[in-house]
């Protein structure tokens, strides 16, 4: 069996409070191959300071312990300033929720698409541009010239996206982690993102942790789910199986998509005790 792109182990986060240190992840163990990997749960259920703990983004007051925490055989938790940055965006990339925030309203989405390779390459002035023009047209862009000259205020919500996807994916990185990266969209925008995603993700041949609080849409992408719930990972299972789950608090999040049958209805919950 091959060697796991990520390999988490016992993964605690955790955040100075009045009593000392409180965890907010509490020793959560997984690994992430050439798949799509789903990390899904309720708002403050930890998985996004997973993905940023992963990507050592989480914010100087916080505290990261792990047995192991590795990339690509290297040690994560060993790294400093410069092996991140030299990691970063080359290696490891990571979409967030909403192109508003992550795209720089001043500069041209074609330099922020080529900031990559910049960093990380040697390439010609030509040479970036001709790869941003070529990325900008694999992430679905019918005229990308015009989209490289633009500035991300002239995108829509969806094109702001596609075009940090291009920029993520540009350097082809092993491992994508997407933060709810399709939760600021409208529905039919959401699925073409994920679709994108996952058919980029199989043909690059990478490794994509999807986080997320959508289980319907999860279903149809990943190939594996880890359910957390209050910083721990409560279930863990093939994406197929979710409307079959078992675990009640997986059922309870599959119960309570948005559909028809649930409009004005009080959704489910679980109980102190039935999560275990």
């Amino acid at each position: 069996m091959a060697e796991p792109l990520l390999r988490v182990e016992d993964l605690t986060v955790s955040f100075p409070s009045r009593q000392g240190q409180g965890d907010v992840v509490r020793s959560i163990s997984f690994d992430v191959g050439a798949e799509i990997v789903a990390l899904v749960g309720e708002s403050g259920s930890g998985k996004s300071l997973t993905g940023r703990a992963i990507m050592g983004l989480l914010p100087p007051r916080a505290k990261t312990a792990a047995t192991s925490l590795s990339f690509a055989g290297n040690d994560l938790t060993r790294l400093d300033a410069a092996q991140w940055r030299a990691l970063r965006g080359s290696a490891i990339a990571l979409i967030l929720q909403d192109p508003k925030y992550s795209l720089n309203p001043s500069m041209r989405v074609g330099r922020q698409v080529e900031e990559t390779l910049l960093l990380h390459t040697r390439l010609s002035a030509r040479q970036r541009r001709e790869k941003a023009l070529a990325m900008l047209s694999r992430v679905g862009f019918d005229d990308p010239q015009r989209v490289h000259a633009s500035y991300p205020r002239q995108l829509s919500g969806g094109m702001g996206q596609r075009a940090m996807i291009a920029a993520m994916l540009i350097n082809r990185p092993s491992l994508l982690i997407a933060d709810e990266a399709t939760s600021a969209l409208d529905h039919d925008l959401q699925l073409q993102i994920l679709e994108l995603l996952g058919s980029l993700t199989r043909e690059l041949g990478m490794g994509l942790l999807l986080i997320s609080h959508d289980l319907q849409q999860i279903a149809r992408f990943a190939d594996r789910v880890l359910v957390m719930r209050r910083g721990i990972i409560v279930d863990r299972l093939a994406a197929g199986e979710l409307a079959n789950a078992e675990h009640p608090h997986t059922r309870a999040l599959w119960n309570a998509r948005p559909s028809g049958a649930t409009y004005g209805t009080r959704l489910p919950v679980v109980a102190d005790g039935e999560e275990a």
